[in-house]
């Protein structure tokens, strides 16, 4: 099992012990709290998600030791911050091959996000994801 597949599985796990979606929510906000701020010259039109209704950045480093891409994003919104974590958990310090494998987009799915989100935000996410994916393309 890949890494990106163990966070997936480690993610539903935690998702389980809370009652509803109320309470994953609230984790969800944890999550996002525990991101570093990005600095004020990393939030700019290049590195601004689009197709979201709240502010998103999210960028990508390649560790020069082994490769694998690192993420760093924010929002203006706590919950979106929340939901930028969940990706960034799953996905930063990953090979691009392992993004690839399992696109933030099925792993979303299986964290049943989409479903428990307005559309507006399942639309946003939706971008991030593909921000992410586009990312690993470009570095595979």
């Amino acid at each position: 099992m890949s890494e990106v597949a163990e966070r997936i599985e480690e993610l539903k796990g935690e998702f389980e012990f809370l009652d509803d979606w109320e309470d994953r929510y609230r984790y969800i906000i944890d999550i996002g709290k525990d991101l570093a701020p990005l600095l004020p010259a990393q939030k700019n039109d290049e590195t601004k998600v689009r197709g979201c209704t709240s502010q998103v950045w999210l960028i990508m480093e390649k560790d020069a030791a082994n490769g694998n891409l690192v993420f760093h994003g924010e929002s203006d919104s706590t919950l979106v911050q929340g939901l930028v974590g969940v990706l960034i958990r799953i996905y930063s310090n990953a090979k691009a091959s392992d993004i690839a494998a399992i696109p933030p987009e099925k792993a979303l799915a299986e964290l049943q996000l989409f479903d428990a989100l307005s559309p507006s935000r399942a639309n946003g996410l939706k971008s991030m994801a593909k921000k992410i994916t586009e990312f690993a393309i470009a570095n595979s």
